[in-house]
């Protein structure tokens, strides 16, 4: 398997240098040259999801030098467990938010952690990880790298455009994990590690990756959720069930439009974003445009130019062909509120804001459609006590792990929007200039 930029599709990588490079010398995203052709027979006999991901991977690992490494790759990635619970009506949550970090990026990110840890062994220059993030993403990268050996992360994200409980994530790390707080929104973030990624000199002087999901080492991990939940029903039901994903930056509802395409047995996809409307006007116009980010109650998904829309227009060309692949639903700060409030009543469950806006599209539906519906549960409402508590009436428990990061929170640098203000930061032998 080889994988081939969005921009240039003669320019072919193998698994290894697309995780390693993150980004295509050319600017383009690398995606998979073919998906094979997985049906629910090629999964008889897996039935955890360990086993699940290794079948659903092998292919993509084809000729690489991490084929042999990955099934304890998978093992390593899912060291929790990733349950698919019924709340009534037809419908199924798929409750991603049980990792270090509470949040679905925490399988993506474990995954690339321990795959670029085993690239690199030995190597003579460390590889460094520059991540954008709008909240949870730079949490999971910080916790699935800590400590590992011969990679340094640079964690990049807006200030005062996160929750509380998110910084406070975001800034309990040390040792090979840095964080920049960046005097901007989350596109300022994302712009910033682009630059770097094109400059010749930040190449130069660094060995750079990424770590967000422009790199196609987030993308394949998260379809194996997406392979292991829609198996179990079809297993129970013996049909395709129909998924809602909240979405912002994309790379999560690609990942589940990546599985469907293997063959894993998936009905509709519905992207139900927030205010910021990327996705929504595209397919009502058929033109894409970046808009200015708008803040709303679900930051981790504030994107106004979300990099994945550049691989969903790789592979559907036209407006048409996207729409027959999804749909989409926008989903405003007041109807976030009012799914919170009556969550406890209405599903029995306390919502974050995130999966709130999956839980509206999902209501938007004829209530007399019969077709079962997954909706997946990106976060856990404990990240987000300033928006939840007040809405459910009650304090919501904040799990372990996340309670132990947290505790180790401490002030970092904070920069504005430029690669010599990074640069300061992040040290180097001299200051590059920007190309």
């Amino acid at each position: 398997m080889e994988y081939l930029s969005t921009r240039t599709p003669n320019h072919r990588v193998s698994l290894s240098v697309a995780l390693q490079k993150g980004l295509a010398p050319d600017g383009g995203l690398y995606v998979p040259e073919r998906f094979p052709d997985l049906g629910p027979e090629a999964f008889e006999g897996y039935t955890t999801i360990e086993g699940v991901a290794e079948r659903l991977l092998r292919p993509f690992a084809e000729g690489d030098v991490l084929a042999d490494a990955l099934p304890s790759i998978c093992r390593a990635t899912y060291g929790f467990p990733v349950p698919l619970r019924a709340v009534g009506r037809g419908t199924h949550v798929l409750e991603l938010f049980h990792g270090p970090t509470a949040a679905f990026k925490d399988v993506g990110a474990r995954f690339l952690a321990d795959s670029l840890a085993q690239l690199n062994e030995g190597a003579d220059q460390p590889l460094t990880i520059l991540v954008a993030t709008s909240g949870d993403t730079g949490a999971a990268v910080a916790a699935a790298f800590w400590k590992k050996s011969n990679v340094e992360v640079v964690v990049l994200y807006p200030k005062g455009k996160v929750s509380d409980r998110q910084e406070k994530q975001l800034t309990g790390w040390s040792d090979n994990v840095q964080t920049v707080a960046v005097r901007g929104v989350f596109d300022d973030c994302q712009a910033l590690v682009k630059q770097a990624f094109q400059d010749a000199t930040w190449q130069e002087h660094r060995r750079l990756s990424s770590a967000n999901s422009i790199n196609i080492g987030r993308l394949l991990p998260q379809m194996t959720y997406y392979a292991h939940a829609s198996l179990q029903h079809w297993r129970t039901h013996g049909t395709r069930p129909n998924v809602i994903v909240p979405s912002g930056n994309l790379g999560n509802g690609l990942a589940c439009l990546y599985a469907r395409a293997c063959g894993l047995p998936i009905g509709e996809v519905v992207l139900a974003t927030n205010e910021n409307r990327p996705v929504t006007h595209f397919l009502a116009t058929g033109d894409y445009e970046a808009f200015e980010t708008e803040e709303t109650l679900a930051t981790a998904m504030d994107v106004g130019d979300p990099s994945n829309m550049e691989r969903l227009r790789y592979h559907y060309p036209s407006a048409e062909a996207l729409r027959d692949a999804i749909a989409a639903e926008r989903v405003a700060d007041a109807q976030i509120e009012e799914q919170i409030r009556r969550g406890p009543d209405a599903w029995d469950t306390v919502w974050d804001p995130h999966t709130a806006t999956a839980v509206e599209a999902r209501e938007r539906l004829d209530p007399d459609d019969a077709h079962d519906w997954i909706l997946v549960a990106t976060a856990h409402p404990a990240k987000f006590p300033e928006v939840v508590e007040p809405l459910v009436g009650h304090v919501v428990d904040v799990p372990e792990p996340l309670a132990d990061v947290m505790a180790r929170s401490h002030p970092v640098p904070e920069i504005e929007p430029t690669l010599d203000a990074l640069w300061t930061v992040v040290g180097g032998a001299e200051a590059p200039t920007t190309s």
